[in-house]
């Protein structure tokens, strides 16, 4: 396993991983919602200390891109695209449809990864065998329980309202963002990091009314 530092701030939580000698430590905040952009410098200070490791020692640096908060994804890919820049490491982008699916490679063969779009809706993508078999979708409730009929398991890092009506498999948030690093990183799957926006912002869907 090569050396990293991973961050996820796609959702209400934070989590910052540095991986070093094999070994991968964590930072994990539970309630972190408009308070990244003051919390993720800390957590990767934080996280780097456990790990024994300066930013230089990393081989890459990954970020989660999206679907999530749009304020979130900005603020870690921005802080990720300085750590690169600053010592020319290359960057990996991973999403948090991702971080549930390699969290829960053991489980179901399909799975339908969720992120709460609040107002009973969802983003979603599906899964088979690790694989993306139904790409990132805006979806509504009823749309979501339909491809669970179709033999989808869902799958969340956080808890869900659609849980009153189906069963959702639980994703570590940590665990997953591991899993899903080490695998992309890899099978090479190194790029820039571009924020994964399902769909339009409020403020964008405002504007066009």
């Amino acid at each position: 396993m090569k050396n990293f530092l991973a961050v996820d701030t796609s959702n209400n939580h934070l989590a910052v991983l540095a991986a070093k000698a094999g070994k991968v430590h964590s930072v994990f905040l539970p309630d972190c919602a408009m308070r990244h952009s003051v919390s993720i410098m800390p957590a990767v200070e934080e996280a780097l200390k456990k790990a024994d490791m300066r930013l230089e020692e990393c081989d890459f640096f990954a970020a989660v891109v999206g679907a999530g908060s749009f304020t979130g994804i900005r603020i870690g890919i921005s802080v990720v695209k300085g750590f690169c820049l600053a010592f020319n490491k290359p960057a990996l982008p991973v999403t948090s449809f991702d971080v549930a699916a390699y969290n829960a490679l053991d489980g179901a063969d399909k799975k339908l990864c969720l992120v709460d779009a609040l107002h009973d809706c969802y983003y979603a993508c599906g899964y088979e065998n690790g694989e993306v078999v139904y790409s990132p979708a805006y979806l509504e409730e009823e749309e979501v329980l339909a491809l669970v009929q179709e033999g989808y398991a869902p799958v969340s890092c956080t808890e869900l309202p659609i849980a009153k009506k189906v069963s959702v498999l639980s994703a570590d948030p940590c665990k997953g963002l591991e899993r899903a690093v080490v695998a992309l990183s890899d099978a090479g799957k190194f790029g820039e990091l571009t924020a994964l926006y399902v769909r339009k912002s409020s403020a964008e869907l405002n504007l066009g009314k």
